[in-house]
C-alpha cells in the first residue's frame, strides 16, 4: 500500500473506528509528497522538530490549500470564516506571541494563576452531579451524559455564557467542526463554514457587548475590559478568540473523555488498577493523550522556505500536514506502541501538539479528564460497552465516539 493510499484509507470514514494500521504503513516513509503537492509528516522525530521550527507558518493566509477552499467558496479572504478576524491560533510571531499573551494573563500563569486549579471544585461538583443522574439507570450513555456536559458546562462557566445557551450553539458548532472534514470537497467544506459562522460570530459578540456593559469574574468579561500593558485586544479580535476558546474548550475534551473511558473499557485490568488506585489517573490521561489523542493531525501549515527533513526537500510555500497520531505511536520514539501502559514512563507525546502553538487549554483538558475518568472508573458498577467500535464523529482530524452506550449494574455512593 502507498503512502497516499494509507492517507485516503485514514480520511475513509469506513476505518475511523481504527485507522492506526494505516498511520504504521504511512511512517514508512517519515515525509510524504501528496498527488496535490502537499506534504504528510508522520514519524515523532520529524513533527516534533516541525511543531517548533519558525520556518513552518501557522497564518492561514499563507496556505494554499487554505486559499484556494476560499477562492471555490468566493470568499474574499478572511481566514477563520465569514467576517472573522484570524485568531492566534492562525498567526505567527511576533503577532501570536502577543494576542495569546494578552489572552493568557486573564486564564493562567503569571498573571491569574489561580483560575483553572480554582475551577477543580466545580468541576468535581459537575461529574458528582452527571454521575448521580445515572442512579436506576442500566444503560448510559458516556459521551451524552458525561463527555460532552462537563467541559461544555465548565467552559461555559468560565467564559461567562449564561445558563442554557450552550443549547443555541451547540448545532452551530457541529457544523462548523464538520467543515474542518479533509474528506469534503472544498465547496462543500466552506458551505458548511459559511452556514455556521455568522451565526456564531452574532452570538459572541452579544456576549462580548453584555459583558463589557456588565462585568463579571468570567475570562470574557475580563478580557472585553483589560487595559493591560499591552493594550486592549481589538473588539473583532475579542470575538474570534471568545469563539476559539468556546469551541476548542470543549470539544477537543469530549474526545479525550470519551476515548479515555472506551479504552478502559477494553482494558478491564487497567480500570480495576484505576479504581484501586486512583492517583494512577495522571500518567494514565498522559498516556491516553499518546494512545488515543483527540486530535489526530494538524494541518494547514505552511513552509516559509526550503526545509531539509528526513532525507526529503519540502519547499518554500508548499502545504503541510503534522500527523500527531502516527508520531505518539512510533516506534523509534517509544517502546511497544499499540500497547495501553497507563504509567509509562518519560511519556512524551504530541497530544497537545508542541512549540509555540502547544495548546492553550491543556492544563483545564488535563484535570476535567483526570476528574472525569477517575469517577467514571470508581462509582459505575460493572460498566460494559454495548457495541465495539461504538459509533464515531465524523471528522478524521477530531476523532472520538459520537456516542457510546454502555450497561451499568449500578451506580456508587459518592465518596
Amino acid at each position: 500500500m502507498s503512502q497516499t493510499s494509507s492517507w485516503e484509507q485514514i480520511l475513509d470514514y469506513s476505518n475511523r473506528a481504527n485507522p492506526y494500521p494505516f498511520y504504521d504503513e504511512l511512517r514508512k516513509t517519515p515525509v510524504t509528497r501528496l498527488p496535490d503537492g502537499s506534504y504528510l509528516v508522520s514519524t515523532y522525530a520529524e513533527i516534533a522538530a516541525l511543531l517548533h521550527d519558525p520556518r513552518v507558518s501557522s497564518d492561514i493566509e499563507r496556505n494554499p490549500e487554505a486559499a484556494a477552499m476560499r477562492a471555490a467558496a468566493g470568499e474574499d479572504g478572511e481566514a477563520d470564516g465569514p467576517g472573522m478576524t484570524p485568531t492566534f491560533l492562525s498567526m505567527d510571531p511576533p503577532d501570536h506571541d502577543k494576542f495569546r499573551r494578552i489572552t493568557m494573563r486573564h486564564f493562567g500563569p503569571p498573571t491569574t494563576p489561580g483560575r483553572v486549579a480554582g475551577m477543580e471544585a466545580r468541576m468535581t461538583e459537575i461529574v458528582t452531579d452527571l454521575i448521580d443522574s445515572m442512579t436506576a439507570r442500566t444503560r448510559v450513555d458516556v459521551v451524552d451524559d458525561l463527555a460532552y456536559p462537563l467541559p461544555v458546562t465548565v467552559i461555559c462557566e468560565l467564559l461567562g455564557v449564561p445558563p442554557g445557551d450552550e443549547q443555541r450553539f451547540r448545532v452551530w458548532v457541529d457544523v462548523a467542526l464538520q467543515s474542518t472534514d479533509p474528506g469534503l470537497d472544498p465547496e462543500t467544506q466552506q458551505k458548511k463554514r459559511l452556514e455556521a459562522g455568522k451565526e456564531l460570530r452574532a452570538f459572541m459578540q452579544e456576549l462580548v457587548d453584555a459583558h463589557r456593559r456588565a462585568p463579571g469574574k468570567d475570562l470574557l468579561s475580563a478580557m472585553a475590559t483589560d487595559d493591560g500593558p499591552e493594550g486592549r485586544m481589538p473588539d473583532d479580535q475579542l470575538v474570534s478568540t471568545g469563539l476559539l476558546l468556546l469551541i476548542a474548550g470543549h470539544e477537543t475534551t469530549v474526545n479525550l473523555i470519551s476515548n479515555g473511558a472506551l479504552t478502559l473499557l477494553r482494558h478491564p485490568a487497567e480500570l480495576q488498577r484505576l479504581r484501586d488506585d486512583p492517583g494512577l489517573v495522571i500518567p494514565m490521561v498522559e498516556e491516553l493523550l499518546r494512545y488515543e489523542p483527540p486530535v489526530h493531525f494538524v494541518p494547514f501549515r505552511t513552509a516559509l522556505d526550503d526545509i531539509e527533513i528526513a532525507g526529503t526537500t519540502i519547499p518554500a510555500g508548499a502545504s503541510l500536514t503534522l500527523v500527531l497520531a502516527a508520531g505518539n505511536r512510533d516506534p523509534a520514539h517509544v517502546t511497544d506502541p499499540d500497547l495501553f501502559i497507563p504509567d509509562r514512563p518519560n511519556n512524551q507525546h504530541l497530544g497537545f501538539g508542541g512549540g509555540v502553538h502547544l495548546c492553550f487549554g491543556a492544563p483545564l483538558a488535563r484535570l476535567e479528564a483526570q476528574i472525569a475518568l477517575t469517577q467514571f472508573a470508581t462509582r459505575l458498577e460493572n460498566p460494559r460497552l454495548i457495541a465495539d467500535p461504538p459509533p464515531y464523529r465524523p471528522s478524521p482530524f477530531l476523532r472520538g465516539p459520537s456516542h457510546l452506550p454502555i450497561d451499568i449494574d449500578g451506580v456508587a455512593d459518592r465518596q
